[in-house]
């Protein structure tokens, strides 16, 4: 898991930051990204990719990964800026503003995807990096968790949504939910969802 950092040091990298998002694909809520430095040579076989991790190893490898980095940042954008620059410049926005917050400047980055950021630093973009890459997976962890605890303070505000337990994405329970009360302002309304209760009728649903 640490393959592409050891590389990245020998070619004379010392800050070594992992890039990586949470929630791209919801109907509500931001986009968010962490930044994470992990000291040289770093490893923890039980971190990887957010998405194969139960919430409880999540929260609990956060903790870890909190007290073990060098430095860590984070990017949030929301909603409404989605809708104004749709939701891949969006990301790309926020992995920036999670470079941008780190305590200690990076001199290279390895980024989740396949798409480098805009920022002057060497970088490279590896694909499915979250289980490939630990730095990477550190940052999956953080922005997830992060991002979860954002949606939380939401359910609070707009409980009819339940985001406490879908998070933003759409699920059924969601769907119904926002046909019944209509957006809010966290939703994005630049996204549609179909109704798909018949087998015969599909409904684009803009809000």
């Amino acid at each position: 898991m640490n393959s592409f950092e050891r590389r990245a040091h020998q070619r004379g990298y010392r800050l070594i930051a992992g890039i990586d998002e949470a929630g791209r694909g919801p109907l509500a809520g931001p986009v968010v990204a962490a930044a994470v430095i992990l000291p040289h040579d770093y490893e923890n076989p039980e971190i990887n990719d957010s998405k194969k991790l139960t919430p409880r190893k999540r929260e609990r490898l956060y903790k870890v990964i909190e007290h073990d980095a060098l430095s860590i940042g984070l990017g949030v954008v929301e909603a409404s800026v989605i809708d104004d620059v749709n939701v891949f410049q969006a990301t790309l926005m926020a992995m920036k503003e999670a470079v941008s917050n780190l305590s200690l400047k990076p001199d290279y980055l390895i980024i989740d995807g396949s798409c480098c950021i805009f920022v002057p630093l060497p970088q490279e973009a590896v694909v499915k990096g979250d289980s490939r890459s630990i730095s990477v997976a550190s940052a999956s962890i953080i922005a997830k968790v992060s991002r979860d605890s954002i949606m939380e303070i939401y359910h609070r505000q707009f409980p009819q949504y339940n985001f406490l337990k879908n998070k933003g994405y759409g699920t059924g329970e969601h769907r119904e939910a926002i046909k019944k009360y209509g957006p809010c302002k966290i939703h994005r309304r630049s996204f549609r969802i179909r109704d798909k209760s018949s087998l015969q009728v599909n409904v684009e649903l803009e809000f």
